[in-house]
């Protein structure tokens, strides 16, 4: 059973940064894809950005692209560092998991098996 566990949320003011992690703990993540999810209130929950355990291939959303930056050490944590911070930023932010996720369904929600608790992070104007 894969175990996600996040922790880094807080509040920043705009232009800021932050450092999300998420510690998993698990028999095995050869061929899981790692992914960060975000949702606002009264929003959908939508992709940020993901990584594959194997080949290390990442993803990002749009609207992320230059100022998110995601990367995993050798102790089974996944991080999302976070720069330029903007008030459209503010959301829960989730990490997921899950095998064999095709290219195609990276952005796809339901294609993860495993989420953590959520961290919240708060950008102000």
């Amino acid at each position: 059973q894969v175990h996600l566990v996040e922790s880094g949320g807080g509040l920043v003011q705009a232009g800021g940064s932050l450092r999300l992690s998420c510690a998993a703990s698990g028999p095995t993540f050869d061929y899981y894809t790692f992914g960060w999810f975000r949702q606002a209130p009264g929003k959908e929950r939508e992709f940020v950005a993901s990584f594959s355990w194997t080949g290390g291939h990442t993803f990002y959303a749009d609207s992320v692209k230059g100022r998110f930056t995601i990367s995993r050490d050798n102790a089974n944590t996944v991080y999302v560092q976070m720069n330029s911070l903007k008030p459209e930023d503010t959301a829960v932010y989730y990490c997921a998991a899950g095998p064999w996720i095709v290219d195609d369904d990276v952005p796809l929600p339901n294609r993860y098996y495993h989420w953590g608790q959520g961290t919240q992070v708060t950008v102000s104007s």
